[in-house]
């Protein structure tokens, strides 16, 4: 009868542990000592087989009540604890239901974004389209396409982050204006179109530089466009971002891939016909040109029958200039209270 014996010792101790816990993973301990692989109860019930036949049945019954009990035992001991840890939670986390309600907080689109949907709007009502591109470019389509040979000096103030020998990230989204005279259909009219997205050069970050950027190119080809009508989408796309009554002048520049080139100023503050020269402060704010004849050659497009402008300008840039702020990197440091200061009405 020792079997016996100590079947119903391994009861009355194991049923003073259960009692005595006071966590969860304790009772999961003491689970495993009596009910595992080498639990103490498993080791005794392997003395079964050496129990004359006339016991086997009484002890195995006995065994199971004793395994069905402490189980039980176990599972009420869990809950138990359960039950006392969440009831001790709750009193601990309590809610005062006089307490004002907390409005939660609600973005806004950042200063930058609102700066490009008013540009991609404008030109929008203007009948362009509006093409992103990728921000991975090929070396023909970022450089050569714009006119900028391997070998060409140029290609040094754009010094860029290469992934292969011809793969690198976008100096600019002027590749989208190559792809799209690729796409268009001539016969149907002129193109005109957008292209805003990041673009990336290998560059020193300072109040005024960031190696990472954004940017909307512009670029209209059909017959007969000229000049003059350049000059008058950017008056009217900085009339729309800036209020009327800024000047604007156009300065003779060089870029690669327009001839001739442009740079455009408009001044700080407001001028009526009444207004010295000498008393309006200019401001860079864009570059542009007609389109180089070797570009639209490049998409095969005949010179002497088709012409064009394009233009390209830093959404950055005229969030500084509209709103007054001194250093680009308050863009980029995501600082809520910096950019509260643009949040829209409505939002």
């Amino acid at each position: 009868m020792d079997l016996k014996n100590n079947l119903q010792q391994l009861k009355d101790h194991v049923s003073q542990q259960i009692h005595d816990a006071k966590k969860i993973d304790q009772v999961e301990k003491i689970r495993v000592n009596l009910l595992g692989k080498k639990g103490e109860l498993t080791k005794l019930l392997k003395g079964l087989k050496d129990l004359p036949n006339e016991q086997k049945p009484v002890i195995g019954k006995l065994a199971n009540q004793i395994r069905l009990m402490l189980e039980k035992s176990i599972e009420d001991k869990k809950k138990d604890l359960n039950e006392a840890f969440f009831e001790k939670r709750m009193d601990s986390e309590k809610i005062d239901v006089t307490l004002p309600g907390r409005r939660p907080e609600i973005g806004t689109k950042h200063i930058l974004q609102q700066i490009q949907d008013q540009i991609e709007d404008h030109f929008i009502s203007q009948g362009y389209e509006v093409k992103y591109g990728k921000e991975i470019e090929s070396d023909e389509y970022n450089f050569e396409r714009m006119n900028l040979p391997k070998d060409h000096p140029a290609r040094d103030m754009q010094d860029t982050f290469y992934i292969t020998k011809n793969i690198l990230l976008r100096t600019q989204t002027s590749a989208m204006q190559a792809r799209s005279m690729d796409q268009h259909d001539f016969t149907k009219g002129p193109l005109k179109m957008i292209s805003p997205g990041q673009v990336y050069r290998r560059d020193n970050d300072d109040a005024t530089h960031s190696h990472q950027f954004h940017q909307v190119e512009g670029l209209v080809v059909g017959k007969n466009v000229s000049l003059a009508d350049l000059k008058g989408t950017l008056q009217s796309l900085t009339d729309e971002l800036f209020g009327k009554g800024h000047a604007m002048r156009l300065r003779q520049s060089y870029f690669p891939f327009t001839e001739p080139s442009i740079e455009v100023d408009i001044s700080w503050n407001l001028v009526d016909e009444n207004t010295a020269p000498e008393d309006i402060d200019w401001i860079e704010v864009l570059g542009a040109g007609m389109v180089h004849p070797n570009v639209l050659r490049m998409s095969h497009l005949d010179p002497n029958k088709y012409s064009g402008f394009a233009f390209g300008l830093g959404p950055d840039r005229f969030a500084m200039i509209k709103y007054g702020i001194d250093d680009i990197r308050n863009f980029y440091f995501d600082d809520i209270r910096f950019l509260k200061q643009f949040k829209q009405v409505g939002e």
